[in-house]
């Protein structure tokens, strides 16, 4: 059974609080998806303020991998030309204690960007190149970026 997109945000919060309560680990990817010219897929999220790369949570027996394919697509629209590469395993401990997070970098398949096929859950999308990242790119998201693109070591942390 589908979960409708408006009701996704508030899952992901009851699965936290779950996870928290009954101390299971939360599982999350996020990732960098690159077009052919450098730049890289970013979304804005309807309940976080801030730029984000695409991802979510990893479903019932779904792997990482999967999961990433799957969250980009619901996200943007994307399609990945083949498959994501797991880079590192973070803890976001600004969600969790019990958060971990895998961090994925793939091409697309194209550049397009239709509307969103999550208009209530993702507000923008786009396309930045890595000097001209949009105002409110998030900490972790600069971070992630720098490990990939500018070799700096890959923290324990997102």
């Amino acid at each position: 059974m589908s979960i409708g997109t408006s009701l996704k945000p508030l899952v992901r919060k009851a699965i936290v609080v779950w996870a928290f309560l009954t101390r299971a680990a939360i599982l999350g990817v996020r990732g960098v998806v690159r077009r052919s010219d450098g730049a890289v897929l970013m979304v804005r999220h309807s309940y976080l303020p801030g730029w984000y790369l695409p991802g979510g949570g990893v479903d019932p027996g779904e792997t990482f991998a999967e999961a990433f394919v799957r969250e980009v697509m619901e996200e943007t629209g994307v399609a990945l030309a083949g498959p994501p590469r797991l880079l590192s395993m973070h803890l976001n401990v600004g969600v969790s204690r019990r958060d971990h997070v895998g961090f994925f970098v793939a091409d697309a398949a194209s550049d397009d960007l239709g509307p969103s096929p999550s208009p209530r859950e993702i507000v923008e999308t786009g396309w930045f190149p890595l000097d001209r990242l949009p105002e409110g790119t998030t900490a972790g998201t600069r971070r992630r970026l720098a490990e990939l693109c500018d070799g700096v070591p890959a923290s324990p942390t997102w």
